[in-house]
């Protein structure tokens, strides 16, 4: 989302303040023994009021009897510029103070003028001189100092910018704007806390400064204070009600806290005062996407790009709204949109690549390939499971996880929790997940979920993600001790809530992907932070202390690749239920739309792992086997075209392809039964197609690669003891095949072993892995507890 910036005080040109007043606090100052503060006011009263007898007569008495004679032009000279400033004819406004300036070279009134005209033309450097000309001819020119200040921070010299606010305030204590100005500036250092109070005291001296109450907001945020932050944007909103930046991120707050129906009416508030307000109908956009309304999400974006036709991210975030409705061609035009304002958009052409993967436009994604190098591994992130299947490169992987989990994560952390003094004796487990639902992770999950063992565990399940009341989440209700649905809580809220819960170990099963919420564990929500399952690879953060692999899944040569601890389980990483029910009214060929003689060569994973290396090896295979087919699933309205016209390209004809759609699960697991073998993509393999397909019998054959993503079928088939399934090489793959294709006796033999391992062998054994699981959290809960690292464990068999 977009936070509007926070808003420096405008160069004070001429003091607003009224004559009268202005004259009753110098007369005080100067009895209250403030000197400097007093003179700075009657100066300001005379660049103002020039003829004014008293302020010059109590300045004259306070410069100790030698009158310092004004040396700025009369107010009908300096006033019609100080309107041109005004109305924003910055450029006339320079040029005509310039001109005067050769009449009155010792004029501050008019180095204000033309430090202020030159800073609002982005003559940062120029505007600096003007107000130092000025401070020459009086040092004690406070507002010189202010505006300077203002230039300085423009120009993003912040450390000089926040000494000249301190300059100024030196001589007017008093100087609210100074304060606002200098809270500004120590935000976007970063010093959160030295900004926050320096706008409670600028509105300790001015309580209606409704700008301060803005900033103040801002700087709230950025430290993660989303109560306070919408209470000082209310207050800013009291003193001014038309104050359309504040609604604005006042929405983004409220959108923030997960109070989404909220954050919606706030951006509708500010479009009522400004309807050209492009930020607020992106950020609505946003919200309303959050909240599955993508037709409104939609529309808001366009309405933004009515108004600013160039505004790239309302065109990317467009392109996600269009890709969650499904309409995935629309989706890559937003994205191809948003790149020809913005070349350099990394997030647009890694979402648009991995758009295209879905629906198979090889050819697009080749003329990007030479980006694939550079894409989110070095100052802009991208989401790290964009890539996954595009290449095998777990370094890369890493590193685009590293840079993606700090440009997410840099809120100011919650203070560790100390460690207990007794051992617990039931370890409370907390998992969270967007997924509790049918959902691959949760079939995975609810058995072992079910087997924990209550007498030395708790398990706590936090649901990120939208309520969807299914029958899987009705299974896992049964399955936790405690379910608790906090989607629409802050990241730091649910981290509170945990702690209050006591979690001992949280276990991440989302990860980096669509619906991810590391915000959350970046907070700490427990001692030690596991990443699991949700996502295939490492997250790339300091706050994850372990991920839960096997020798298969992560080898000692690629331990560097990943940023967590592992926990080597002693046979598979992944859960299975060996409860699933498969249909007894298995599919016919005829209802799946497959011939009734003919080979059966099955692919049933997402499109997106399907590259040109694995499909002109199939595509070959089709060639060689007369009848046989190659059996899909037609994941998007667009894949089944693109990929006929790439077998057509080949020289295989459409009938050879067959496509199927989502089935209830029960059946989608029967419908394995009916092909002959199951062919794995390369880079990012089957990993719970793979589980289900070898649960319903029928053989994968796949490709060992170096990443996690391309070792997951292996690990699968280890687990099981079918080794003599996995290949090394694509010469390997694409024979052994070809063999099993072939061979029928060969192909027999196989299946019947995989009949014999599928309840003997450890991959569906879910009370084993259940123990072995809770073995690796005991042990590294142990270490823990006795003021050890994380450190790798190896769970033994």
């Amino acid at each position: 989302m977009k936070v509007k910036d926070s808003n420096p005080s405008k160069p004070n040109i001429l003091d607003t303040i009224k004559l009268s007043k202005a004259l009753r606090i110098a007369n005080q100052k100067s009895k209250d023994g403030q000197l400097e503060v007093a003179k700075n006011i009657y100066e300001d009263i005379l660049q103002k009021f020039s003829k004014n007898k008293e302020a010059r007569s109590e300045l004259h008495l306070l410069n100790g009897g030698a009158a310092v004679e004004s040396q700025d032009p009369p107010l009908e000279q300096s006033n019609p510029i100080i309107s041109l400033y005004n109305q924003g004819q910055l450029q006339q406004a320079l040029s005509e103070s310039n001109q005067l300036m050769e009449r009155f070279p010792n004029s501050v009134v008019l180095y204000n003028i033309a430090g202020a005209s030159n800073a609002g033309l982005m003559q940062f450097d120029a505007a600096i001189d003007s107000y130092k000309k000025a401070l020459k001819i009086n040092p004690d020119y406070a507002q010189a100092y202010n505006n300077m200040g203002n230039a300085l921070y423009d120009k993003g010299d912040l450390e000089e910018s926040i000494e000249s606010y301190k300059q100024a305030l030196k001589i007017n204590p008093d100087y609210a704007d100074a304060y606002n100005n200098m809270g500004n500036a120590l935000k976007d250092k970063g010093d959160l806390e030295a900004s926050i109070e320096s706008f409670k005291q600028a509105l300790k001296i001015n309580p209606d400064f409704a700008q301060a109450y803005y900033n103040m907001g801002n700087a709230l945020n950025d430290k993660g204070d989303l109560e306070a932050t919408i209470e000082s944007f209310k207050q800013a909103l009291k003193i001014n009600p038309d104050y359309a930046d504040a609604y604005n991120n006042m929405g983004i707050a409220l959108n923030d806290k997960g109070d989404v129906e909220s954050a919606i009416e706030s951006y509708k508030q500010a479009l009522k005062i400004n309807p050209d307000y492009a930020q607020a109908y992106y950020n609505m956009g946003n919200a309303q996407n959050d909240k599955g309304d993508l037709e409104a999400s939609i529309d808001s974006f366009k309405q933004a790009l009515k108004i600013k036709p160039d505004y790239a991210d309302a065109y990317h975030n467009m392109g996600n709204a269009q890709n969650d409705k499904g309409d995935l061609e629309a989706s890559i035009d937003s994205f191809k949109q948003a790149l020809k304002i913005k070349p350099d958009f990394q997030l647009s052409t890694a979402q648009k690549i991995y758009e295209q993967a879905k629906i198979c436009d090889w050819a697009g994604i080749k003329e990007d390939r030479h980006l694939f190098q550079r894409l989110g591994t070095l100052t802009q992130h991208i989401p790290p499971l964009t890539m996954l299947a595009l290449e095998d490169a777990p370094e890369r992987h890493r590193l685009r996880s590293e840079v993606f989990s700090k440009s997410k994560c840099s809120q100011k952390r919650l203070p560790l929790v100390s460690k207990p003094l007794k051992k617990p004796k039931c370890l409370r487990i907390g998992y969270f997940s967007s997924d509790f639902k049918k959902h691959p992770v949760a079939y995975l999950m609810a058995k072992v979920l079910e087997m924990h063992d209550r007498t030395c565990f708790e398990v706590y399940g936090y649901s990120i993600g939208p309520f969807e009341n299914d029958d899987m989440r009705q299974r896992l209700l049964k399955a936790f001790d405690v379910f608790i649905d906090v989607h629409d809580m802050s990241d730091q809220d649910i981290a509170l809530m945990a702690r209050k819960d006591k979690i001992d170990i949280a276990i991440d099963l989302t990860g980096n992907t669509n619906k991810y919420r590391l915000g959350i564990f970046a907070h700490r929500v427990a001692p030690i932070q596991i990443n699991y399952l949700g996502y295939p690879g490492t997250m790339g953060a300091d706050f994850f202390d372990y991920i839960i692999a096997d020798k298969t899944i992560i080898p000692e040569d690629q331990k560097n690749n990943y940023s967590e601890n592992i926990i080597y389980l002693p046979n598979c990483y992944m859960a299975t239920d060996n409860t699933l029910l498969i249909s007894d009214d298995t599919p016919s060929r005829l209802e799946l739309g497959l011939p009734e003689k003919g080979f059966i060569f099955c692919c049933l994973n997402n499109s997106y792992k399907i590259s040109p290396s694995e499909f002109n090896i199939w595509m070959r295979l089709l060639g060689n086997l007369d009848g046989s087919v190659l059996w899909l699933f037609e994941s998007n309205k667009c894949v089944k075209g693109n990929l006929i016209k790439e077998a057509q390209i080949r020289g295989i004809s459409a009938d050879r392809l067959v496509f199927t759609q989502k089935l209830p699960h029960e059946k989608y697991l029967a419908q394995f039964r009916q092909a002959d073998l199951f062919l794995d993509t390369f880079n990012y393999n089957a990993g719970a197609t793979a589980s289900n397909a070898l649960w319903a019998g029928l053989p994968v054959i796949t490709k060992l690669g170096q990443g996690y993503t391309s070792r997951m079928a292996g690990s699968l088939l280890t687990a099981i003891d079918l080794p003599e399934l996995i290949t090394e090489t694509v010469e390997d793959y694409e024979a052994l095949i070809l063999d099993l294709a072939t061979n029928h006796e060969r192909l027999a033999a196989i299946k019947q072993k995989l009949a014999e391992n599928r309840l003997s062998k450890p991959l569906f054994d879910t009370e084993l892995f259940t123990k072995h699981l809770e073995d690796g959290y005991q042990q590294v809960y142990q270490r823990y507890y006795d003021g050890k690292l994380p450190k790798a464990i190896v769970v033994p068999s």
